[in-house]
């Protein structure tokens, strides 16, 4: 998970909750208690060891050590714990488990490098966009042959520079 700085915000939740959570800032966001809803947060997310989450999860860096039910999609690491039980999806870049965590779902990682389809996806944005910012030279992207190919790192960067 990404080093804290000084300046970062934290946010400790340790209650019971329900809705829809959205930070578009950068956040240390912590949940110990219990959320049902849609949570989305960029910056680190921490799903502690007694939570119970009934939500869809999108974040950056997000570790589970409690109890989620519903899918979950990073652009940068998931992390299960050994005390994790994840009952839904996840689509992440890169997956660490423990010994002794649960998951019970299908588990999509993205390469190095992603087609059109593949960038659709984790973007959640039509092809036909994808295909106009790389014509004009707004999106990073390559040719292999007729197809067009983005590399993951380049997309990272050029994602966190359009926020």
């Amino acid at each position: 998970m990404a080093r804290k700085r000084d300046d970062e915000k934290i946010l400790d939740v340790n209650a019971a909750m329900q809705g829809t959570m959205v930070f578009s800032e950068p956040v240390n966001l912590r949940i110990n208690g219990k959320f049902e809803g849609n949570l989305k947060a960029k910056g680190n997310l921490i799903i502690g060891e007694d939570a119970k989450v009934t939500a869809d999860i999108e974040g950056e860096d997000v570790v589970i050590s409690g109890l989620v039910r519903g899918n979950i999609k990073a652009t940068g690491t998931i992390s299960l714990t050994s005390t994790a039980n994840v009952f839904g999806d996840i689509e992440t870049i890169r997956l660490s488990v423990q010994e002794g965590a649960v998951m019970n779902g299908k588990c999509k990682m993205y390469t190095e490098r992603l087609t059109l389809s593949e960038l659709s996806e984790y973007l959640s944005v039509d092809t036909e966009k994808i295909v106009e910012w790389a014509n004009s030279g707004k999106l990073p992207a390559q040719k292999e042959g007729s197809e067009l190919v983005f590399d993951r790192r380049e997309l990272e960067l050029w994602v966190e520079q359009n926020r």
